[in-house]
């Protein structure tokens, strides 16, 4: 039989040549290019495409759950997060980095989130708040959980790294939470090549972290009556050089906002590609094989999750061999690499096999992958390579 050669990467031509043209004619003038007008714009217009009062543009999604986290400690204290199983290291490293105990919970294998039942029967007096990620597009919130917060008093914390345009209830995801945070990372929706995004609609969350983003310097905050407030306690310094928090340099630069501006304006455009190409992988997937039955209502998939019905070791073997054979990039585990607790950063956070306890990421973690799913993807291209993975046997 000839061997098969699908020849696909993780993410492909996510900064176009209309991107790199829009920069070097920004370049041609000899601009400034530390964080400057471009970033002040990006931060507008981000703000408005999510429906959110305030945004804040760092260098990294890492730096925007570091900063988030250090904002909730500064004006909520310390005590527990709840955090996922299935996420990003930075944003378990985030909670850690603060001081906050992290209280883990089990997944919902419909949409790889925050299984809701669990995250409720965790809260009490000592939650600071939820950090619930939108795992690679999908929806992790609904109307119980945001009203079982609501009524504890308990804030939201979005992950949107990984699912930028996804909705719940027709507003974009990212508008819900007191924070929540973005990627734009090379492999997502859209790229700035490294960067990240913060936004709420708090006055005083989007102050304290424009200063916690530029050393804690308070001339970072843009309200004249932030800036005088702290002028006037401490007469004996500067007003240039007040620094209220002990923070950290995560400013992005303008090469980054030009790049984001340009790629923004055509987000919509290819997400509605992605979500076609996630439609027609579930239809042409075999769900005696695979998982098919995810709740997709309201989301963006930037990768087809692609995971085993069963738990089955040697079939999981066979395809990953095919797949590495006919060069299908792929990783193993879903989102971060799989069960966050079987990491080694958290040995003597949690007791061991501590991460047994946890039985849907588990799966996930062993017989679970994503695949790219970019918008350049012909209709064709994705039944060929549904017809390659059902040939696997």
């Amino acid at each position: 039989m000839p061997k098969t050669l699908l020849e696909w990467p993780l993410m492909e031509n996510n900064i176009t040549r209309e991107d790199l043209n829009v920069l070097i004619d920004f370049l041609k003038d000899a601009p400034r290019l530390t964080q400057s007008a471009n970033v002040a714009a990006f931060e507008r217009e981000w703000s408005d495409w999510v429906g959110v009062s305030h945004s804040v543009f760092v260098n990294s999604g890492a730096s925007a759950n570091l900063i988030t986290m250090a904002a909730i400690k500064h004006c909520f204290g310390g005590g527990e997060i709840v955090v996922p199983t299935l996420t990003w290291v930075s944003d378990i490293a985030s909670v850690l980095q603060n001081a906050f105990t992290p209280v883990f919970v089990d997944i919902n294998p419909q949409n790889l989130c925050m299984n809701e039942d669990a995250v409720i029967a965790a809260l009490n007096d000592r939650t600071r708040a939820v950090f619930l990620t939108h795992v690679q597009g999908f929806n992790g919130l609904s109307r119980r959980l945001l009203d079982g917060l609501a009524g504890r008093g308990i804030p939201l914390i979005e992950d949107v790294c990984e699912s930028h345009g996804a909705t719940f209830e027709g507003r974009r995801l990212g508008s819900y939470g007191l924070v929540s945070n973005f990627s734009f990372y090379f492999a997502h929706h859209m790229s700035t090549v490294e960067g990240g995004m913060i936004c709420t609609n708090s006055d005083e969350i989007h102050q304290t972290l424009r200063m916690l983003r530029s050393h804690g310097m308070v001339r970072e905050a843009n309200d004249d009556a932030v800036r005088a407030d702290y002028a006037q306690k401490h007469p004996d310094l500067s007003p240039d050089f007040i620094f209220a928090y002990p923070a950290y340099n995560v400013r992005s630069t303008e090469i980054a906002a030009v790049l984001g501006r340009s790629q923004l304006k055509r987000l919509d455009v290819n997400n509605e590609k992605r979500r076609r190409n996630w439609k027609l992988f579930l239809e042409h997937l075999d769900p005696s094989k695979y998982r098919t039955d995810f709740d997709s209502e309201g989301s963006c998939n930037y990768a087809f999750n692609l995971i085993l019905k069963n738990p089955d070791p040697d079939f999981r073997d066979r395809l990953e061999a095919a797949m590495a054979e006919a060069a299908i990039e792929f990783r193993r585990g879903s989102s971060g690499g799989g069960n966050q607790l079987r990491q080694p950063y958290l040995r003597g956070v949690v007791p061991d096999g501590e991460w047994e306890r946890y039985p849907e990421i588990e799966h996930v973690h062993f017989y679970g992958y994503y695949i790219g799913n970019y918008p350049d993807l012909s209709q064709e291209r994705v039944r060929e390579l549904c017809r390659f993975l059902n040939s696997v046997s």
